[in-house]
């Protein structure tokens, strides 16, 4: 059904950073079908996303009054890109304004359940670990109905494109977080002796390295094997990376609701080492990477070393699992795919008030 003229998009979002959220937000704006839709970004801070936005023909608005920007802009759709829990300086302009439809793309998975939660037609999980997480916890407070699971886009195209795949020649390992202690894990930091034990020519890349880990490196005289780097900026520098190394070594105590960079990696043809998240905490992980399909999922420090010294006495099984990776990102979170998804969602939601 075509709307005349082109459906107002506002998405809302916190900042314009490099992190997951912003990410998705922006390929999820960029690729919506513009015959049809008029997107636009409206976000607190700035930051080097807002020049990607802009490249791709969207209007971004910095710093704004969120009850303003609806004011002069009256969006027919609001897309929130938030953690989950109540914010009610995103709700309460809403409730005021009351758009057509209010989206929104729950991160962590949280239960909004304040009267300010209410304002939003449809909660989208970005991965169904997160939706029956919530469902278990919180059942009865949840309208089936309003709720659904959109995983984040992922720009399979441009990866394919920039990595040919990964070098499988070399014992090398990658590792991409932001340089923030609660994206890690101890077992990035014990698995590493003894990896140096079992291959003592390994290179470990890092980007995203904490203070403690560098400390790490530095007292067990490991900086033979460890490179450090620079943030990157751009999904082509990042394709760069992941194209001279020959795994993705992900670990994260907290665990991933999605896990944005393991999709990547996947994206590049890595297999993937990674691990479980203990307790309640998030493990969407584990629904990317298959054990024995397409990567390996390790339980301590010596079966974490063993797997990637495995994965490197193997290249043909590795070569296999990340072929089976690169496939499953392609049909599954493909950003075009992804956002066509979501389009039709915001044309059925509307049709239906």
């Amino acid at each position: 059904m075509r709307h005349e003229p082109p459906v107002r998009v506002l998405h809302v979002v916190k900042s314009l950073g490099l992190g997951g959220t912003e990410k998705a937000m922006q390929l999820l704006a960029a690729n919506l079908d513009r015959s049809v839709f008029a997107p636009f970004v409206l976000s607190a801070g700035d930051g080097p996303r807002r020049a990607r936005l802009k490249a791709a023909g969207i209007p971004v608005i910095l710093g704004g009054d969120l009850y303003e920007t609806l004011l002069q802009l009256k969006p027919d759709v609001v897309h929130l890109h938030r953690a989950g829990w109540p914010e009610p300086e995103l709700t309460t302009p809403l409730k005021r304004f009351r758009p057509r439809l209010v989206v929104e793309t729950n991160v962590f998975g949280r239960l909004d359940a304040s009267t300010g939660g209410t304002v939003v037609d449809m909660h989208l999980l970005v991965s169904p670990f997160c939706l029956r997480r919530l469902l278990a916890h919180h059942g009865p407070q949840v309208d089936p109905a309003k709720y659904g699971v959109l995983p984040n886009p992922i720009d399979t195209d441009l990866f394919a494109a920039c990595c040919p795949g990964p070098d499988l020649s070399r014992r090398t390992a990658v590792r991409v977080s932001r340089p923030d202690p609660g994206k890690w894990s101890r077992l990035s930091f014990e698995m590493l002796p003894i990896l140096a034990r079992l291959a003592p020519d390994f290179v470990f890349r890092v980007l995203g390295a904490t203070p403690e880990f560098e400390d790490f490196i530095r007292t067990q005289g490991l900086a033979a094997n460890v490179e450090l780097l620079p943030q990157v900026e751009s999904d082509e520098e990042l394709a760069g990376l992941f194209s001279r190394c020959a795994a993705f070594a992900h670990g994260c105590d907290t665990g991933e609701s999605f896990g944005m960079a393991i999709a990547e990696a996947m994206a590049c043809g890595l297999p993937v080492v990674t691990h479980p998240a203990q307790g309640d905490r998030d493990n969407a992980h584990l629904d990317l990477v298959e054990h024995g399909v397409t990567g390996l999922v390790a339980d301590t420090a010596e079966d974490y070393a063993g797997a990637l010294r495995w994965l490197w006495d193997n290249p043909d099984e590795a070569r296999r699992m990340g072929q089976a990776g690169k496939a499953k990102v392609a049909a599954n979170y493909r950003a075009q795919l992804v956002a066509e998804n979501l389009g039709s969602l915001y044309l059925d939601l509307l049709g239906r008030r």
